[in-house]
């Protein structure tokens, strides 16, 4: 499978840098590559996490030479093709601008992971908040039935 995902993933950069390629000349603004651009990404992501994936595999997984040249070869090859758009990139909308979507993709990057950090932190918050409720809801409910105990007991004994 992690084969399977790395070979997608190595596919996925080539046919983005190819949509790029063929439609950086008349792109007018950035926005008219972006989902070729994001098709980049998602397919370097993929190289690295079918190369990381791969790390937890027996030992012939991870130390064959035909295992370990793949994984080499295909991180520089999604290099290689990110390195050949940035230069696409910068050549056709200035200089800077590669590194601008760069710098601004990580930022995003940053935003969403701390979003996800404070509602996993809201949710533990509300978590800790129902589990203290029902600590003294039933700590209250307990007093109660003991009350209630007593009084009964003292009521059998006036009788």
């Amino acid at each position: 499978m992690v084969v399977a995902e790395a070979l997608a993933g190595i596919a996925l950069v080539k046919a983005a840098v190819d949509g790029i390629k063929s439609t950086i000349g008349t792109a007018k603004d950035i926005g008219e590559i972006a989902s070729e651009i994001d098709a980049l990404f998602t397919g370097e992501k993929q190289v690295q996490e079918a190369r990381n994936k791969r790390a937890g595999g027996g030992i012939a997984a991870q130390f064959g030479v035909d295992t370990v040249a793949k994984e080499i070869i295909d991180a520089k090859l999604a290099a290689e093709k990110m390195q050949e758009v940035a230069t696409m990139v910068d050549m056709r909308f200035g200089h800077g601008t590669w590194a601008g979507i760069l710098a601004e993709r990580q930022r995003r990057l940053q935003e969403a992971r701390e979003a996800a950090r404070e509602r996993a932190r809201a949710a533990a918050k509300r978590q800790a908040e129902i589990e203290e409720m029902l600590k003294v809801s039933g700590l209250v409910l307990g007093v109660v039935i003991a009350v209630i105990a007593a009084i009964l007991v003292a009521m059998q004994a006036a009788w």
